[in-house]
């Protein structure tokens, strides 16, 4: 009886989590949207690089800012060197003429803690935060700013699309990890409002944006930050951009582990916002979307070993065995096969990954593991 209900409630909140919510949330931003008063504004806006050692990248994205079509005078760009020992610092010096301003941040003390140092040298009503490799098309602020015109928004993310070298079943099965990731995203915003933003390209209002603790995953927390101050953090459509993704195993691992533990350790800290009758509906977005999301390996591991204390009682149950072990066994062959790239198994082997990723940063958090710098792997 106890290993029944183990297994029935591990299948359901593994439903719940992956199919449940998002369709739930889809739901309620179509019965109940709330909209956003859009109108044409030209605020002032600072456009904020934190880069380390992006000499290979930092040329093409300055110049691919000074093309965005924006009036000169209204656009800062700043680019914040967290104690870079390439030539990316000198590298931005040289468009010193054209307005692009380096801030330094001496010693390595990671993107969260260099990007509250440079905001303080920040003069834009709007911060347009981005990577150091992320290229906008000209559009992109004519796309993302209407949306400030609404006072009940705080922050506006464009819809990253991942591109992938062909021969990568990683990178495959990241961009259609993401693109399920979009369409959660697109609901939320619709219902309530987003609970994370893309950290490649998120604008935030300066009066709004709160200095955050050095280990923070900074356009995570952004959105609870500001919904505390009453605002939304929503998502853009049609501010679109492109990134490449990983192309193997070890480097997007280590990417999700750093991720997973920056957040739980947001979510411990800023757990007041997990309570339904303070937060309301956000509260369920954290709790569906972050915390069931990173406790899924759990609800896998007592759904397997449930499993195998009752295959003895059914057929049913010799049947789900089967099935488990069958997709573990392909996310194995996928992982062994990863650069021949079989397509039909990028999605049993990111989830592979994913999950293990999930597992390893809750074991960095409960460690105590805090994680303020980020390696560029590209």
């Amino acid at each position: 009886m106890i290993a029944e209900i183990i297994f029935f409630l591990s299948l359901l909140l593994l439903f719940y989590t992956y199919i449940g919510y998002p369709l739930l949330i889809f739901s309620i931003g179509r019965l109940f949207p709330k909209e956003v008063k859009k109108s044409k504004i030209e605020p002032k806006v600072t456009i904020l690089m934190t880069a380390y050692n992006e000499e290979k990248n930092i040329r093409q994205k300055i110049q691919n800012t000074l093309q965005i079509d924006y009036p000169r005078q209204k656009l800062e760009i700043i680019v914040a060197s967290d104690g870079s020992t390439d030539r990316t610092d000198d590298i931005v010096k040289e468009f010193s003429d054209q307005g692009v301003k380096l801030f330094r941040q001496e010693g390595r003390k990671g993107k969260t803690y260099t990007q509250n140092k440079a905001i303080e040298q920040a003069s834009g009503e709007i911060i347009l935060f981005s990577d150091a490799t992320t290229l906008y098309p000209k559009n992109i602020l004519r796309k993302l700013l209407p949306n400030f015109a609404d006072e009940s928004v705080g922050c506006v993310t464009g819809r990253l699309i991942y591109v992938s070298d062909p021969n990568s079943t990683i990178g495959d099965g990241t961009k259609s990890y993401w693109e399920y990731e979009n369409f959660i995203k697109e609901a939320e915003s619709r219902a309530c409002s987003l609970v994370g933003a893309s950290g490649c390209m998120y604008a935030v209002r300066r009066s709004a944006y709160e200095p955050m603790y050095p280990e923070a995953c900074s356009d995570f927390l952004i959105a609870s930050i500001l919904y505390r101050r009453g605002l939304r953090s929503i998502i853009e459509p049609e501010a679109i951009c492109f990134e490449k993704t990983n192309e193997n195993f070890e480097d997007e691992l280590n990417m999700r582990v750093r991720v997973v533990t920056q957040t739980l350790t947001d979510l411990w800290i800023n757990r007041d916002m997990l309570n339904p009758f303070k937060t309301g509906l956000y509260a369920i977005e954290l709790i569906s979307h972050k915390v069931l999301r990173y406790m899924v390996p759990f609800f896998l591991i007592s759904l397997f070993v449930s499993n195998a204390l009752l295959i003895t009682e059914s057929l049913f149950f010799v049947f789900t065995f089967f099935l488990q072990l069958l997709f573990y066994l392909l996310a194995l062959i996928a992982r062994f096969l990863e650069k021949r790239k079989v397509k039909f198994l990028k999605q049993p082997l990111y989830f592979l990954l994913a999950n293990l990723a999930s597992l390893i940063g809750f074991y960095k958090f409960l460690k105590g593991d805090r994680i303020p710098n980020w390696e560029t792997k590209r």
